[in-house]
């Protein structure tokens, strides 16, 4: 292990002395098969590391960066190794996702965050389980991971630390707002292959939007929204890998059900809702939505040009522009936004997959 990476050194020291497992423990603290690379971020705690796993580039993530930091299950000192029976474990699942997401599970939908069975490192199994089911990122990318091509791999974990899937992300400096030559290699320099791939990710975006809003029990909310919390695959699928802004709508609802004298009490970051000042408290209604952020901090780039002109030269530039500043500016929430909203939808749809094709044609 490298020894100058503190939190990992201290996790392979619980992992051998029995505090803590995982499916990578092994290969990190004993068969140096993952090996620590650079750090990406830390904050009060909150640490993204950049690895390397038998050959392949990883991330490693942790909101705290030391095991013990997270609260412990006390009823594992309660009791003997094996004596908690498995259902009262889901149940805790259960609640703890219910009091982090605001979703009510069924003992049969916490599989992802329990696949544990009775052994000998039983107790570290569950205490490993618990300390990352208090992380929300985990919680969220292990039940929508087997749903959405649209979050993070997780690939395993050790102790509190886990382990998802290498991307570039975003960033709102770069000219194309995402990497495009990291993404599927420097046949894109030309012009043409530029505009296919932005094309290709603008849809995969629309994509994404129509899942959130329509595919699970509650609709998911991204308050957060901006290059950086997003990367691209290599099929040019958006995947969103910064979660820490995002909310199903019952948790949306608490977060913006908020006393206030104005509307602008009512804003979560991307998230807003309006003021009913008679009773001073804000709707728990959000007045905007998904798509609107999108087209106002992604789309706007590509398709509106700035005062140095248009980023790129589009197919039915005029109409994708017009489009863009329509579905920006739906405004909040009525009897009809949500008309709009999918009137914007299908239109961006369409202008984009026509733009696709005429593209295909051109080459």
């Amino acid at each position: 292990m490298n020894m100058n990476v503190p939190s990992l050194s201290i996790q392979c020291l619980d992992y051998s002395s029995g505090a803590l497992t995982g499916d990578l423990c092994e290969d990190l603290c004993v068969a140096q098969k993952l090996v620590y690379k650079h750090c990406l971020y830390y904050d009060r705690g909150k640490k993204v590391i950049q690895a390397d796993w038998r050959g392949q580039p990883i991330i490693l993530k942790s909101k705290k960066e030391i095991f013990s930091s997270y609260q412990h299950l006390s009823v594992l000192d309660e009791v003997e190794t094996q004596d908690i029976p498995e259902t009262e474990i889901l149940l805790m699942v259960a609640l703890e996702v219910k009091n982090v997401l605001g979703l009510e599970l069924s003992n049969n939908s916490t599989g992802p965050l329990w696949t544990r069975r009775k052994g000998p490192h039983w107790k570290a199994q569950v205490a490993s389980m618990w300390s990352l089911i208090q992380q929300e990122e985990y919680i969220f990318f292990s039940l929508l991971q087997d749903f959405s091509k649209h979050v993070l791999r997780i690939i395993g974990s050790c102790g509190h630390f886990y382990a998802v899937e290498y991307l570039t992300a975003g960033h709102a400096w770069h000219k194309t707002l995402f990497p495009l030559e990291n993404i599927v290699g420097s046949s894109l320099a030309g012009r043409k292959s530029s505009v296919g791939a932005i094309i290709d990710i603008a849809l995969s975006f629309l994509d994404m939007v129509q899942h959130f809003d329509n595919d699970f029990s509650h609709r998911l909310h991204l308050c957060d929204i901006k290059p950086e919390n997003f990367a691209i695959r290599h099929d040019l699928t958006v995947v969103a890998i910064d979660v820490d802004m995002a909310f199903f709508e019952p948790k949306m609802r608490d977060i913006l059900e908020q006393n206030c004298t104005g509307d602008e009490d009512c804003n979560f970051f991307d998230c807003f809702s309006k003021c009913n000042l008679k009773i001073r408290r804000c709707g728990a209604q959000r007045a905007n939505n998904n798509l609107q952020v999108i087209c106002d901090k992604i789309f706007r780039r590509w398709f509106s040009p700035s005062l140095r002109g248009p980023l790129v030269s589009f197919p039915l530039q005029p109409q994708l522009q017009k489009a863009v500043q329509e579905c920006a500016e739906l405004g909040h929430v009525d009897a009809t936004v949500h008309q709009r909203t999918l009137n914007s939808l299908i239109e961006l749809y369409h202008l984009l997959r026509v733009s696709q094709q005429e593209l295909q044609r051109v080459e």
